[in-house]
């Protein structure tokens, strides 16, 4: 029997090498470098979560118009297109700025008139209500 042919009883165990941890012997344990695998505790996010994030918070029945959009005229508008008389949703259908007696239609006060107005079935700002008065109009 040699010295080189001696061998213990149980086979020597040596502990794995710590690697990965600082220092300056230590390594990136096979993670490759840096980046979100390579750290510890890493958790990969779902690709779900991503796109719902992307998507607005207020999603469905829930975000919906409470009214229909109203077809917008200004006082100032009016003077310039229509003779004086009456206002209301027939005569716009005839001259084609609605199209439908369904639609909602808002007279605002931006801009001046002189002329008298007799407006019926349409809503109205004070202001273009105010406007419409001093020039001698009728509101119904």
């Amino acid at each position: 029997m040699l010295l080189n042919e001696l061998q213990p009883k149980h086979a020597i165990r040596r502990k794995q090498k710590r690697v990965g941890r600082g220092g300056k012997r230590g390594t990136t344990a096979g993670r490759g470098q840096k980046g979100q695998r390579a750290r510890s505790g890493h958790r990969i996010r779902p690709a779900e979560r991503d796109l719902l994030i992307r998507i607005p918070k207020l999603r469905g029945v829930k975000n919906l118009r409470k009214s229909p959009e109203a077809v917008v005229l200004n006082v100032g508008e009016l003077s310039r297109v229509f003779p004086a008389g009456i206002i209301d949703k027939k005569v716009l259908m005839e001259l084609g700025i609605i199209r439908s007696a369904a639609v909602r239609v808002k007279i605002l006060g931006a801009g001046e008139t002189k002329k008298a107005f007799t407006v019926s079935g349409v809503e109205l700002s004070a202001e273009a209500r105010k406007k419409i008065e001093a020039a001698g109009g009728s509101i119904k």
